[in-house]
């Protein structure tokens, strides 16, 4: 059972997904706008929020950038279908992964869930690439000796990546691993996910040296 924060707008779709969502055993917290939902992230912190992308006021994307700016908290959007733009914006914000209105609540709960297992790792063990250290066993990442702040999926990513270092992975492999989603169309929360990454431990993330891009195909980890 999870903690869920739900933003959204629509009082019937509000009221239908807390419903099913607290009958499928988890503890919800229902609000209409972003300025709610930021209050309550602060007052009392959830296990994971989830938007909807068009609220009034500050829309979900914003509440996701917000909520970046000195939080880890995982973060589902909700988008309206074939929105791309909106997708890529809620990526680039941060968010952990995205579900397309209509959702079932089946469905919208195996992605709570997947998220929410992100964090955990079978690996106990501490690793050093560099100024950059890994350890698995308190899943924690700095580099030169400073925090570094990941979200529980980029830290999968990372994870996923140094377990083979020098092994290219495809998108699709890291797509089953880290989100256990296996649509391809969903290739872009990798893409996303590690330009973040590479922001947050490279040392010139335009030009990166730990996370290689392999043209046509994924990425490899390539400890220096």
């Amino acid at each position: 059972m999870a903690s869920i924060l739900f933003v959204e707008d629509d009082p019937s779709a509000r009221v239908a997904l807390e419903l099913a969502l607290t009958r499928l055993g988890h503890g919800v917290t229902a609000v209409a706008t972003g300025e709610e939902g930021l209050d309550r992230v602060r007052s009392r912190r959830p296990e994971i929020a989830v938007l909807d992308v068009m609220l009034p006021g500050i829309d979900g994307i914003e509440v996701c950038r917000r909520i970046r700016r000195d939080d880890t908290l995982p973060v589902i959007l909700l988008t309206a279908r074939g929105d791309d733009l909106d997708v890529v914006l809620g990526l680039e914000a941060g968010a952990d992964d995205y579900v397309v209105k209509p959702v079932e609540p089946r469905v919208l709960d195996a992605r709570v869930r997947a998220v929410l297992r992100r964090a955990e790792s079978s690996h106990t063990d501490r690793s050093s690439y560099g100024d950059l250290v890994i350890d698995r066993t308190s899943l924690k990442v700095t580099k030169a000796g400073t925090d570094v702040r990941l979200t529980p999926t980029e830290l999968r990513l990372l994870l996923e990546l140094t377990r083979r270092p020098g092994q290219a992975l495809t998108r699709q492999n890291l797509l089953a691993s880290v989100w256990e989603h296996t649509y391809p169309g969903d290739s872009r929360l990798v893409d996303a996910c590690v330009q973040r990454v590479r922001a947050k431990i490279e040392d010139e993330p335009a030009e990166p040296r730990l996370i290689q891009t392999v043209r046509g195909f994924g990425y490899r980890f390539t400890a220096p």
